[in-house]
């Protein structure tokens, strides 16, 4: 049958009453949660007496046909002398138990007809909590919490998908469960804002489908300073802005400006991150600075200014070439001189004398070893001169 009008055959239950001969039965149901149900009470031998239907937290829900629980969920849909039946719509896991018909004669006597939902329940989205405050270099503790599922839900964490282990427990709460999932991890700073997944699960969610909740991640850190000038030269009569990007969390909200030891311009104007120096002179010369602060640590950032006078800028820029000049004309000067004391050098090794072929008397001997024993005496030395 549909979800709304399953059942189980229904036991019968038999009660006498011997005082007056009069009998009653019950049937048991189940049905699934969310639909119909309905608890029949049979008479036998009915006389007359009183009837009373209670649930199973024996509130009397109809006396002798009469309305007494305001709850609509419930309708009287017969009273006779041989039966009464109720019918309950959108059947809930708290409606689980047994219903008492009672009927009213010399003794009370009663009989329980027992009502048994079939439920899966799906969880929600969980809620995720953090047990403390994330602090930079510490560890912070993340808990998911499904309060009501059937069957147990399933918790899973994720970071930068990948699976983070945690420790779960579960406990049962009446009809339904509810489960709980805890983890630990690291962090610094720059874990700040990072995003922690929880995931519920169970089989009655339909397939591929889950529950999840994300968790962006707080996590306070000291802060940084940094100086940034609006530009990167300035000259006299120029206007600067120094701005302090400073991050921390908490974000710092209050920015000090100072110029060494000295007090800053009086034409300076300081407005939190920014601070602006119109009209710039030489006498604003200095190291200017920022500080920042929170309640875990301090940060500064120095900047150096340096005013420059136009026309030095100037006359430094026209100088430049002359003194290239310069430079190539006294190394050509250099390498002239180096030359010229090299070929004096050359100079000086090759002055002497020495004897050629026809001054050897090689022409008039007959053999090499006659010329070198005998032309030294009987030849005159030839000289020659290399200049």
């Amino acid at each position: 049958r549909s979800r709304g009008e399953r059942e189980l055959q229904p036991s019968l239950s038999l009660l006498s009453c011997p005082g007056a001969g009069q009998e009653v039965q019950t049937e048991n149901v189940t049905v699934a949660e969310g639909g119909v149900a309905e608890i029949t009470c049979r008479l036998h031998q009915y006389d007359g007496s009183i009837v009373v239907i209670q649930n199973p937290a024996r509130q009397t829900l109809f006396f002798n046909g009469t309305r007494a629980l305001k709850d609509e969920r419930f309708q009287l849909e017969e009273f006779s002398p041989r039966r009464v039946r109720i019918r309950l719509s959108d059947a809930r896991l708290e409606d689980e138990g047994g219903y008492f018909c009672q009927l009213y004669t010399e003794d009370t006597h009663h009989q329980i007809a027992t009502l048994t939902v079939l439920a899966t329940v799906a969880p929600e989205n969980p809620v995720v909590e953090v047990r403390e405050q994330a602090v930079e270099g510490g560890e912070v503790e993340l808990s998911c919490l499904v309060p009501r599922s059937r069957p147990v839900a399933v918790l899973r964490w994720y970071r930068d998908r990948k699976e983070l282990k945690g420790v779960s427990s579960s406990r049962e709460n009446g009809k339904v469960w509810s489960v709980a999932s805890t983890v630990r991890f690291r962090v610094d700073r720059k874990d700040d804002g990072d995003i922690v997944i929880c995931e519920a699960q169970n089989q009655a969610l339909p397939s591929g489908h889950i529950k999840q909740t994300q968790y962006v991640l707080d996590v306070q850190y000291s802060p940084t300073a940094r100086i940034h000038a609006s530009q990167a030269v300035v000259r006299e009569g120029d206007t600067l802005v120094l701005t302090c990007a400073v991050a921390g969390n908490p974000r710092p909200n209050q920015i000090r400006w100072s110029r060494g030891n000295e007090s800053l311009p009086e034409r300076a104007e300081a407005f939190g991150e920014t601070l602006t120096l119109p009209g710039l002179v030489s006498a604003d010369n200095g190291t200017y600075t920022c500080e920042a602060s929170n309640k875990h640590g301090h940060a500064r950032a120095l900047y150096v200014l340096v005013v420059y006078d136009p026309g030095a800028v100037v006359e430094a820029q026209t100088s430049v070439p002359y003194a290239i000049v310069g430079g190539i004309l006294a190394l050509l000067v250099f390498l002239i001189i180096c030359v010229l004391v090299g070929m004096v050098w050359c100079s000086v090794r090759q002055k002497g004398s020495y004897l050629t072929h026809e001054a050897s008397g090689l022409d008039e001997q007959g053999e090499a070893r006659e010329a070198f024993l005998n032309g030294s005496d009987g030849h005159k030395r030839k000289e020659e001169f290399f200049i």
